[in-house]
Protein backbone atom coordinates (compact mmCIF):
# COMPACT_ATOMS: atom_id res chain seq x y z
CA UNK A 1 0.00 0.00 0.00
CA UNK A 2 0.99 3.86 -0.42
CA UNK A 3 -0.13 6.51 2.21
CA UNK A 4 -2.44 8.88 1.16
CA UNK A 5 -0.69 11.98 1.20
CA UNK A 6 3.09 13.65 1.40
CA UNK A 7 4.22 14.33 5.09
CA UNK A 8 4.49 17.90 5.57
CA UNK A 9 8.04 19.71 5.38
CA UNK A 10 7.52 20.32 9.37
CA UNK A 11 7.67 16.17 9.97
CA UNK A 12 10.69 14.21 10.21
CA UNK A 13 12.21 13.35 7.18
CA UNK A 14 14.09 10.42 6.04
CA UNK A 15 17.24 12.79 6.52
CA UNK A 16 16.10 13.45 9.94
CA UNK A 17 18.63 12.78 12.28
CA UNK A 18 17.43 10.06 14.81
CA UNK A 19 17.68 9.65 19.10
CA UNK A 20 17.78 5.93 19.79
CA UNK A 21 16.56 5.25 23.07
CA UNK A 22 17.42 1.72 24.42
CA UNK A 23 16.16 0.39 27.40
CA UNK A 24 18.59 -1.95 29.51
CA UNK A 25 18.29 -4.71 32.38
CA UNK A 26 20.71 -8.02 33.11
CA UNK A 27 23.54 -8.83 30.78
CA UNK A 28 25.18 -6.11 29.27
CA UNK A 29 26.75 -7.91 26.27
CA UNK A 30 24.09 -7.26 24.14
CA UNK A 31 23.69 -4.04 24.91
CA UNK A 32 27.39 -2.89 24.18
CA UNK A 33 27.32 -5.09 20.99
CA UNK A 34 24.15 -3.13 19.91
CA UNK A 35 25.76 0.88 20.92
CA UNK A 36 28.90 -0.38 18.62
CA UNK A 37 26.62 -0.92 15.78
CA UNK A 38 24.37 1.89 16.49
CA UNK A 39 27.86 3.66 16.46
CA UNK A 40 28.04 3.44 12.96
CA UNK A 41 24.20 4.39 11.34
CA UNK A 42 24.34 6.89 9.39
CA UNK A 43 21.78 9.57 10.79
CA UNK A 44 21.86 8.58 14.50
CA UNK A 45 22.48 11.91 16.48
CA UNK A 46 22.59 10.31 19.78
CA UNK A 47 21.74 6.97 21.46
CA UNK A 48 20.69 7.02 25.20
CA UNK A 49 20.67 3.81 27.05
CA UNK A 50 18.71 3.89 30.11
CA UNK A 51 19.70 1.02 33.03
CA UNK A 52 16.75 0.27 34.34
CA UNK A 53 18.23 -0.25 38.08
CA UNK A 54 20.03 -3.61 36.70
CA UNK A 55 21.59 -5.99 39.34
CA UNK A 56 24.87 -5.44 37.75
CA UNK A 57 25.36 -1.69 37.14
CA UNK A 58 25.59 -0.39 33.10
CA UNK A 59 29.16 1.09 32.88
CA UNK A 60 30.28 3.62 30.11
CA UNK A 61 29.68 3.12 26.59
CA UNK A 62 31.54 4.41 24.01
CA UNK A 63 28.69 6.41 22.04
CA UNK A 64 26.09 6.23 24.11
CA UNK A 65 24.79 8.46 27.26
CA UNK A 66 23.77 5.83 30.12
CA UNK A 67 21.40 6.84 32.38
CA UNK A 68 20.59 5.08 35.81
CA UNK A 69 17.34 4.60 37.24
CA UNK A 70 17.17 4.52 40.53
CA UNK A 71 14.27 1.92 40.54
CA UNK A 72 13.60 -1.11 38.37
CA UNK A 73 9.96 0.57 36.84
CA UNK A 74 9.33 -1.84 33.63
CA UNK A 75 9.99 -1.01 29.95
CA UNK A 76 7.60 2.01 29.29
CA UNK A 77 9.21 4.08 32.98
CA UNK A 78 12.75 3.40 31.06
CA UNK A 79 11.49 4.54 27.81
CA UNK A 80 10.22 7.33 29.31
CA UNK A 81 13.14 8.17 31.22
CA UNK A 82 15.13 7.97 28.21
CA UNK A 83 13.18 10.20 25.88
CA UNK A 84 13.52 12.95 28.32
CA UNK A 85 17.40 12.89 28.45
CA UNK A 86 17.07 13.26 24.41
CA UNK A 87 16.85 16.24 22.00
CA UNK A 88 16.20 14.82 18.54
CA UNK A 89 12.85 15.08 16.81
CA UNK A 90 12.58 11.78 15.64
CA UNK A 91 12.72 8.71 18.36
CA UNK A 92 13.52 5.44 17.78
CA UNK A 93 12.84 2.97 20.52
CA UNK A 94 15.31 -0.51 20.19
CA UNK A 95 15.17 -3.48 22.56
CA UNK A 96 18.81 -3.84 23.16
CA UNK A 97 18.64 -7.46 21.95
CA UNK A 98 18.09 -6.78 18.30
CA UNK A 99 20.61 -7.14 15.56
CA UNK A 100 20.29 -5.64 11.61
CA UNK A 101 22.43 -4.97 8.58
CA UNK A 102 24.01 -1.24 8.38
CA UNK A 103 22.12 1.09 7.36
CA UNK A 104 19.06 0.16 9.46
CA UNK A 105 18.01 3.21 10.50
CA UNK A 106 17.92 5.44 7.24
CA UNK A 107 15.90 2.80 5.73
CA UNK A 108 13.34 2.60 8.07
CA UNK A 109 13.53 6.54 8.82
CA UNK A 110 13.02 6.40 4.75
CA UNK A 111 10.08 4.08 4.54
CA UNK A 112 8.44 5.86 7.64
CA UNK A 113 8.70 9.34 6.01
CA UNK A 114 5.65 9.60 3.62
CA UNK A 115 3.30 8.29 6.58
CA UNK A 116 4.30 11.04 8.80
CA UNK A 117 3.30 11.48 11.36
CA UNK A 118 3.17 8.29 12.18
CA UNK A 119 4.34 5.44 14.54
CA UNK A 120 6.20 2.66 12.17
CA UNK A 121 7.68 -0.74 13.10
CA UNK A 122 9.68 -3.46 11.03
CA UNK A 123 9.19 -6.92 10.34
CA UNK A 124 10.80 -8.79 12.71
CA UNK A 125 12.81 -12.00 12.40
CA UNK A 126 13.19 -14.19 15.10
CA UNK A 127 15.14 -17.82 14.53
CA UNK A 128 15.36 -16.95 10.73
CA UNK A 129 11.53 -16.70 10.29
CA UNK A 130 9.51 -13.09 10.77
CA UNK A 131 6.61 -12.94 13.13
CA UNK A 132 3.31 -11.71 12.96
CA UNK A 133 3.88 -8.57 14.69
CA UNK A 134 1.10 -6.72 13.29
CA UNK A 135 -2.19 -7.07 15.53
CA UNK A 136 -5.67 -5.80 16.01
CA UNK A 137 -6.67 -3.68 18.65
CA UNK A 138 -7.02 -6.23 22.21
CA UNK A 139 -10.42 -7.84 21.99
CA UNK A 140 -11.64 -10.41 25.28
CA UNK A 141 -12.34 -12.98 22.40
CA UNK A 142 -8.65 -13.03 21.21
CA UNK A 143 -7.57 -13.18 24.38
CA UNK A 144 -9.54 -16.20 25.45
CA UNK A 145 -8.79 -18.21 22.05
CA UNK A 146 -4.75 -17.75 22.85
CA UNK A 147 -5.27 -18.96 26.01
CA UNK A 148 -7.21 -22.55 25.03
CA UNK A 149 -4.28 -25.08 25.58
CA UNK A 150 -5.63 -27.79 22.64
CA UNK A 151 -5.72 -25.52 20.16
CA UNK A 152 -2.26 -25.02 20.29
CA UNK A 153 -1.45 -27.37 17.67
CA UNK A 154 -3.01 -25.23 15.11
CA UNK A 155 -0.81 -22.32 15.43
CA UNK A 156 0.55 -21.54 12.41
CA UNK A 157 -2.90 -21.77 10.74
CA UNK A 158 -4.02 -18.85 9.22
CA UNK A 159 -7.54 -19.31 11.01
CA UNK A 160 -5.76 -19.75 14.47
CA UNK A 161 -3.49 -16.57 13.39
CA UNK A 162 -6.93 -14.24 13.11
CA UNK A 163 -8.58 -15.52 15.82
CA UNK A 164 -5.80 -14.58 18.36
CA UNK A 165 -5.82 -11.01 16.47
CA UNK A 166 -3.30 -11.22 14.14
CA UNK A 167 -3.41 -8.74 11.14
CA UNK A 168 -2.76 -10.67 8.44
CA UNK A 169 -2.92 -8.17 5.59
CA UNK A 170 0.42 -7.24 6.82
CA UNK A 171 3.23 -9.05 5.26
CA UNK A 172 6.68 -8.80 4.49
CA UNK A 173 7.89 -6.46 1.93
CA UNK A 174 4.75 -4.22 2.28
CA UNK A 175 4.41 -1.34 4.22
CA UNK A 176 0.51 -0.74 5.46
CA UNK A 177 -1.37 0.70 8.37
CA UNK A 178 -2.27 -1.09 10.86
CA UNK A 179 -3.69 -1.57 14.50
CA UNK A 180 -0.90 -1.81 16.51
CA UNK A 181 2.75 -3.28 15.99
CA UNK A 182 4.88 -4.73 18.42
CA UNK A 183 7.53 -2.46 20.81
CA UNK A 184 10.67 -4.34 19.49
CA UNK A 185 11.23 -1.18 17.58
CA UNK A 186 9.00 1.73 17.46
CA UNK A 187 10.18 4.69 15.39
CA UNK A 188 8.10 7.45 16.01
CA UNK A 189 8.09 11.71 16.10
CA UNK A 190 8.62 12.98 19.27
CA UNK A 191 5.97 15.73 19.17
CA UNK A 192 3.65 12.65 18.72
CA UNK A 193 4.94 11.15 21.75
CA UNK A 194 5.00 14.17 24.05
CA UNK A 195 1.38 14.68 22.78
CA UNK A 196 0.23 11.66 24.55
CA UNK A 197 2.37 11.98 27.45
CA UNK A 198 4.61 8.78 26.71
CA UNK A 199 4.03 5.23 27.75
CA UNK A 200 1.61 4.41 30.96
CA UNK A 201 3.89 3.29 33.43
CA UNK A 202 1.76 1.15 35.55
CA UNK A 203 2.56 -1.48 32.92
CA UNK A 204 5.64 -2.89 34.13
CA UNK A 205 5.80 -5.59 30.59
CA UNK A 206 3.87 -6.36 27.70
CA UNK A 207 0.99 -3.90 26.76
CA UNK A 208 2.50 -0.91 27.14
CA UNK A 209 3.13 -0.21 23.34
CA UNK A 210 -0.32 -1.14 22.57
CA UNK A 211 -1.76 1.17 24.81
CA UNK A 212 0.93 4.11 23.85
CA UNK A 213 -0.42 3.07 20.08
CA UNK A 214 -3.95 3.46 21.27
CA UNK A 215 -3.73 6.63 22.28
CA UNK A 216 -2.19 7.17 19.66
CA UNK A 217 -4.86 6.42 17.18
CA UNK A 218 -7.41 8.59 19.68
CA UNK A 219 -5.55 11.47 18.18
CA UNK A 220 -5.40 10.67 14.90
CA UNK A 221 -1.62 9.67 14.39
CA UNK A 222 -1.08 6.53 12.12
CA UNK A 223 0.71 3.15 13.32
CA UNK A 224 2.33 1.70 10.13
CA UNK A 225 3.34 -1.86 9.66
CA UNK A 226 6.85 -1.79 7.55
CA UNK A 227 7.51 -4.92 6.42
CA UNK A 228 9.66 -3.38 3.33
CA UNK A 229 12.40 -2.93 6.59
CA UNK A 230 13.67 -5.88 8.80
CA UNK A 231 14.89 -6.15 11.73
CA UNK A 232 16.18 -9.71 13.88
CA UNK A 233 15.29 -9.93 17.42
CA UNK A 234 16.72 -12.80 19.51
CA UNK A 235 13.74 -12.29 22.43
CA UNK A 236 13.18 -12.99 26.13
CA UNK A 237 16.96 -12.36 26.81
CA UNK A 238 16.25 -11.44 30.60
CA UNK A 239 12.45 -12.28 31.19
CA UNK A 240 11.94 -14.68 33.99
CA UNK A 241 9.12 -17.12 32.56
CA UNK A 242 7.31 -17.52 36.00
CA UNK A 243 7.74 -13.65 36.67
CA UNK A 244 7.09 -12.57 32.63
CA UNK A 245 3.23 -14.63 33.12
CA UNK A 246 2.47 -12.54 35.87
CA UNK A 247 3.51 -9.34 34.19
CA UNK A 248 1.50 -10.54 30.92
CA UNK A 249 -1.49 -11.18 33.26
CA UNK A 250 -1.68 -8.28 35.19
CA UNK A 251 -0.85 -5.78 31.52
CA UNK A 252 -3.95 -7.69 30.52
CA UNK A 253 -6.54 -7.03 32.94
CA UNK A 254 -4.71 -2.90 33.32
CA UNK A 255 -5.65 -2.29 29.61
CA UNK A 256 -8.95 -3.94 30.18
CA UNK A 257 -9.35 -1.90 33.24
CA UNK A 258 -8.47 1.32 31.29
CA UNK A 259 -9.97 0.66 27.36
CA UNK A 260 -13.02 -1.50 28.33
CA UNK A 261 -14.52 -4.69 29.15
CA UNK A 262 -12.62 -5.86 32.11
CA UNK A 263 -16.09 -8.11 33.28
CA UNK A 264 -15.57 -9.79 29.65
CA UNK A 265 -12.14 -11.01 29.45
CA UNK A 266 -12.24 -12.20 33.60
CA UNK A 267 -15.54 -14.14 32.58
CA UNK A 268 -14.14 -15.50 28.86
CA UNK A 269 -10.75 -16.51 30.91
CA UNK A 270 -12.11 -18.07 33.78
CA UNK A 271 -14.18 -20.70 31.25
CA UNK A 272 -11.04 -21.03 29.45
CA UNK A 273 -9.60 -22.48 32.75
CA UNK A 274 -12.15 -24.48 32.98
CA UNK A 275 -11.80 -25.61 29.66
CA UNK A 276 -8.10 -26.24 30.04
CA UNK A 277 -8.64 -28.43 33.62
CA UNK A 278 -11.02 -30.38 31.62
CA UNK A 279 -9.20 -31.38 28.73
CA UNK A 280 -5.85 -31.58 31.39
CA UNK A 281 -8.35 -34.16 33.38
CA UNK A 282 -8.46 -36.34 30.16
CA UNK A 283 -5.17 -35.97 29.63
CA UNK A 284 -4.38 -37.34 33.06
CA UNK A 285 -6.48 -40.19 32.76
CA UNK A 286 -4.81 -41.48 29.62
CA UNK A 287 -1.33 -41.34 31.46
CA UNK A 288 -0.33 -37.81 30.49
CA UNK A 289 1.89 -36.25 33.38
CA UNK A 290 -0.34 -32.86 33.53
CA UNK A 291 -1.97 -31.90 36.65
CA UNK A 292 -5.47 -30.33 36.33
CA UNK A 293 -5.71 -28.81 39.37
CA UNK A 294 -2.78 -27.06 39.49
CA UNK A 295 -3.05 -25.76 35.76
CA UNK A 296 -6.93 -24.83 36.77
CA UNK A 297 -5.24 -22.40 40.18
CA UNK A 298 -2.67 -20.79 37.47
CA UNK A 299 -5.66 -19.82 34.88
CA UNK A 300 -8.12 -18.54 37.33
CA UNK A 301 -5.32 -16.37 39.26
CA UNK A 302 -4.12 -14.91 35.88
CA UNK A 303 -7.78 -14.30 35.02
CA UNK A 304 -8.56 -12.78 38.19
CA UNK A 305 -4.83 -10.56 38.67
CA UNK A 306 -5.86 -6.92 39.97
CA UNK A 307 -5.23 -3.90 37.34
CA UNK A 308 -2.25 -2.17 38.06
CA UNK A 309 -2.90 1.34 39.65
CA UNK A 310 -0.75 4.36 38.67
CA UNK A 311 2.37 4.48 40.33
Amino acid sequence: MTPSHAAPASLPTASSDVSVVVPHYGDPAGVTALVARLRDEPGVAEVVVVDDCSPEPLGRLEGAQVVRRATNGGFGAAVNTGVAATRGDLLLVLNSDVDFEPGFVRRLATAAAPWQPALAGPAVRTGGAVEHTARRFPAARYQAVERVRVLGRFQGADWWARSIGQDLRARPGSDRPVDWVAGVCLLLPRSAFDLVGGFDERYFMYAEEVDLQRRLADVGIRRVYLGSVVLDHVGGASSDPARARTWLAQSRTTYAAKWGGLGRLRALLTGVALVNAATAAVRRAAGRPVHPARELAADLRDAWERPQRAR
